[in-house]
């Protein structure tokens, strides 16, 4: 199981999110960041030029997250 925060998936928050998968970690920063729209705290953070997922992804299957 890897933990990955709301900011390292391009979010605005230091919400942890723990799954065995990219995928799920991926679904429950989706439905995170839903919520926090429909709350109305939504705040996309900048993503530096780079595709966040990509990135991410690269960093997860090197063991690195």
């Amino acid at each position: 199981m890897k933990t990955m925060t709301c900011k390292q998936l391009g979010g605005a928050c230091d919400m942890e999110f723990s799954a065995n998968t990219f995928e799920e970690i991926a679904d429950l920063s989706k439905n995170h960041g839903m919520e926090m729209f429909q709350k109305k705290r939504f705040r996309p953070s900048k993503s530096n030029g780079r595709d966040a997922k990509s990135y991410e992804v690269s960093k997860w299957n090197a063991g690195l997250v």
